[in-house]
């Protein structure tokens, strides 16, 4: 088990009680603010010794106030990465980076300094001063210099909060290598559920200061009841496809999942990509029938699995397409209309608009 917390804290009026297991190469803790995100990861960090309970990092217990344990935070192999990159403005790249190795006994540096800089496309960065660098680029260096620390485990606090999508969409496909092709397990605090739904393999919603659910990413992100300040607009199913083939008379690229064929806007991947999809669930429409004579390419045909009530109006609908299940947001009257039953054969038309830049992310199989 990476992960396994068991804690109780009280912060002024604010309790947190928080439990869960986590075996996941990327773990999100997704609420709003003030749920309870920073303050359980400063736990694990040991910036904060909680009131009662047990964290156990990789096998290694770090906090057990039953047996008096508390390993201190300068101790516990743990790299953090703020909002902020916190680079040395008096260092150029090359020494901010180096400075991540200062924290461990010469004898035990595993981390290799090159591979580090090539993982996360630092090498022509290395002469540069921090204050001429993009956000981004800073925030590469922050996460570079934690990981030649040869931490267990990397904390990140919202690392993209203060960037602009550009700048987002510059860094995701780093944290995905790293998520992927690094040997540092790590956990993300979030409230963005497109950041979340591309990145973590695991997700952990904490809301008022408890854990709503935790688990697999493509489980969790079903369930639009645990995201109600997004709903439905957000949530949705996560999809391991790769890229089938390109058509490109018409600007278009076919990816094959197991659900059947998906086609989105041209992607620049060579055939073969694995290919990380988010079908949000308010972009899946149900029919009883084939449809005929309309614009959507994508229909997929499958058998309703489930139905949950998701508040209010709405109607979760869980579709089982192959080895596959896919989540629609529907009205509780279009249930009531269309007769849906556990069991039924329904076919889901998914518009193109779902298959945007921030619904797509490239994931190597198995790290779903």
């Amino acid at each position: 088990m990476i992960l396994d917390v068991d804690l109780r804290h009280q912060q002024g009026a604010f309790t947190l009680e928080a439990r869960f297991q986590s075996q996941g190469r990327l773990t999100a803790l997704f609420g709003p603010s003030g749920s309870g995100k920073t303050t359980l990861v400063n736990a694990i960090g040991g910036l904060i010794r909680p009131a009662g309970g047990r964290i156990c990092v990789r096998g290694r217990v770090l906090v057990d106030t039953q047996q008096r344990v508390f390993v201190p935070k300068h101790r516990r192999r743990i790299g953090y990465v703020f909002q902020e990159a916190r680079l040395f403005p008096h260092l150029n790249v090359e020494q901010n980076l180096q400075f991540g190795r200062w924290f461990t006994p010469r004898r035990e540096r595993a981390a290799d300094f090159r591979a580090v800089t090539e993982l996360l496309g630092l090498g022509h960065l290395l002469k540069r001063w921090p204050s001429t660098l993009s956000g981004g680029e800073k925030q590469r260096v922050a996460i570079g210099r934690a990981l030649l620390s040869d931490p267990h485990l990397l904390l990140m606090d919202e690392p993209l909060a203060s960037l602009d999508e550009e700048r987002k969409g510059e860094i995701y496909p780093y944290i995905e290598r790293l998520r992927d092709e690094g040997n540092v397990p790590m956990v993300l605090v979030s409230h963005s559920v497109p950041e979340i739904a591309r990145l973590a393999t695991s997700i952990v919603v904490l809301n008022n200061g408890r854990i709503v659910a935790s688990g697999p990413a493509s489980d969790i992100l079903r369930h639009t009841r645990f995201f109600p300040q997004a709903g439905p607009v957000e949530a949705g199913a996560l999809v391991e496809t790769h890229v089938l083939r390109h058509e490109e008379a018409f600007g278009l690229t076919v990816l094959q999942a197991a659900a059947g064929p998906l086609t989105v806007s041209r992607l620049d991947l060579p055939v073969g990509s694995p290919v990380r999809v988010r079908l949000r669930a308010r972009d899946v429409i149900l029919s009883l029938t084939p449809l005929e004579g309309v614009s959507a390419l994508n229909v997929l045909p499958g058998i309703v699995a489930a139905l949950e009530e998701a508040g209010g109006s709405s109607v979760d609908v869980t579709l089982a397409c192959g080895e596959d299940e896919i989540v629609a947001s529907v009205t509780r009257k279009s249930v009531e209309r269309l007769g849906l039953k556990v069991g039924q054969p329904v076919h889901a038309i998914i518009k193109s608009i779902a298959f945007d830049r921030e619904a797509l992310g490239t994931v190597q199989a198995g790290n779903m």
